[in-house]
C-alpha cells in the first residue's frame, strides 16, 4: 500500500481534530474546501460508528452539501435553526489577530453568514495560511453582481487593489458562484486595517460580499509536516 502524501496526511489530521471538538445535539456550519472536506468526512464517521447523535449541517456551499450527504450528515437551513453551536473551516490567510481572508473556493459570502452565526468558529489549515499581514499571499476575493462588474473593478482600483476576473479551470469563461454571481480577486499591498476595508468594500454598490473575515474566528487549528509526520497545533 502506497504511503499517503504528507501534506494530505496533515490536512486529514486537522480536520480530525475539528470534527473531534463537536458534540451531540449540535448544529454545525459545514465549511468549504479541502481541509474541511475531512471534518466532515469525520464527523460522518463519528455519526455512524454512533459516538455522535443528533447532528444537523448547515452547509456553506454545494460542495458541502454534497459531502454531507456522502457521509450521512443530515442538513438543515437556517430558516429552520435558532443557534449553530460550531462552524469549521478553512481559510486563505490567518493573521496573528485570527482575520482572515477567504473564498478561494468562491464559497465566501455564504461561509461568513454561517461562521458569523456560529457561537464558536474553528479554522483549520496549514502553516502556509499563516501571515504577519493579510494580503501578503492571496488576493481579496469580492463576489459582484455580474451587471456590476465594471464600475466595482474601478473603485476597487480606486482604493489601490490590483483587479483580475477570477476565471474557471477546465471551464470556459468566468467562475460563477453558488448565488450567479461573479468573483473579482483584488491584490492589495498589504491591508493595514481590515476591519475598515471590509466595510469600505461592502458599501461599493453592487458587491454582495468580500472575502474580509474580522474578528469572526475563536480558534486556529495548524497542521504542519515535521520529519514526514503531520501534527497539529492550536494557536
Amino acid at each position: 500500500m502506497a504511503e499517503m502524501d504528507p501534506v494530505k496526511l496533515m490536512k486529514q489530521e486537522v480536520g480530525r481534530a475539528a470534527a473531534a471538538r463537536v458534540q451531540s445535539g449540535t448544529v454545525v456550519g459545514l465549511g468549504t474546501g479541502s481541509t474541511t472536506a475531512f471534518a466532515i468526512q469525520f464527523i460522518g464517521d463519528r455519526l455512524a460508528s454512533g459516538e455522535l447523535q443528533d447532528i444537523k449541517g448547515v452547509p456553506t456551499s454545494f460542495q458541502a452539501s454534497v459531502l454531507a450527504k456522502k457521509y450521512g450528515i443530515p442538513l438543515t437551513t437556517l430558516d429552520e435553526v435558532d443557534t449553530i453551536h460550531i462552524a469549521i473551516d478553512g481559510a486563505d490567510e490567518v493573521d496573528p489577530q485570527f482575520n482572515l481572508i477567504k473564498g478561494g473556493g468562491a464559497a465566501h459570502t455564504r461561509e461568513k453568514i454561517v461562521d458569523g452565526l456560529a457561537e464558536q468558529f474553528i479554522v483549520v489549515v496549514d502553516s502556509s495560511k499563516l501571515v504577519d499581514v493579510l494580503g501578503s499571499t492571496f488576493p481579496l476575493p469580492v463576489e459582484v453582481l455580474p451587471m456590476a462588474i465594471a464600475p466595482v473593478t474601478r473603485a476597487l482600483e480606486a482604493l489601490g487593489g490590483t483587479v483580475d476576473l477570477r476565471m474557471g479551470v477546465k471551464k470556459d469563461g468566468p467562475v460563477i458562484t453558488d448565488q450567479g454571481n461573479m468573483v473579482l480577486d483584488v491584490k492589495f499591498e498589504a491591508i493595514a486595517d481590515p476591519a475598515s476595508l471590509e466595510t469600505t468594500i461592502n458599501n461599493i454598490p453592487g458587491v454582495l460580499e468580500n472575502g474580509l473575515f474580522v474578528s469572526l474566528a475563536t480558534e486556529v487549528l495548524v497542521g504542519e509536516v515535521k520529519d514526514g509526520q503531520a501534527t497539529v497545533r492550536k494557536l
